[in-house]
């Protein structure tokens, strides 16, 4: 297993080591006490999974208060960019993303930890992307950032994104709540 910390504190991208032969492919795609060795006490309560064509744009998400997320994202097919963006108020890299590739053939995942927005583009014909939550959806918790905000500068890598009308509403970075505090 490849382990590389991003410049995000708490953002870690993890390689697994995938066996190969001519029947196919094995890999450890979770296991609860590497993880927590590697992220901390971290307890998955919810597994999403979403299917996008190319060009798709989803994000940036996030969950505030007594919900906040969590989330160790994977690509089972296809490709992505799969983007972090630190929105702890007093952190060093307030504001600051990390953008990686992940897909299926490089078996990567993405831990996020809460304080962080999430969201992802498709580079390939079609992505399904899956990811492990710490806590449960909740509506009267989620918010959104705007995927384009020139203040973030984020490369989503696509054309013509194709983007929800929720997300397309969703505010600017500086029009963000107060919601994670860096300690």
């Amino acid at each position: 297993m490849n382990i590389q910390p991003s410049p995000l504190s708490g953002v870690i991208l993890i390689t697994p080591t995938v066996l190969r032969d001519e029947r196919g492919y094995f890999f450890e795609a979770y296991s609860k006490k590497r993880y927590e060795e590697l992220c901390g006490p971290v307890e998955f309560v919810q597994d999403n999974v979403s299917e996008s064509k190319r060009n798709t744009i989803r994000g940036l998400h996030y969950q505030v208060g007594e919900f906040a997320q969590g989330k160790l994202c994977k690509v089972l097919s296809g490709r992505v960019i799969d983007v972090a963006v630190d929105i702890r108020f007093g952190s060093p890299t307030f504001g600051q993303h990390v953008a990686v590739e992940l897909s299926d053939e490089n078996s990567a995942q993405l831990w996020i930890p809460p304080g962080f927005a999430h969201g992802f583009s498709v580079l390939s014909e079609s992505a399904v992307f899956h990811y492990k939550c710490t806590n449960y959806y909740s509506k009267a918790h989620e918010r959104a950032i705007r995927f384009d905000d020139p203040a973030l500068g984020i490369r989503w890598n696509v054309d013509k994104p194709l983007v929800s009308p929720k997300d397309l509403a969703a505010p600017v970075f500086a029009e963000i709540g107060k919601d994670f505090i860096f300690a």
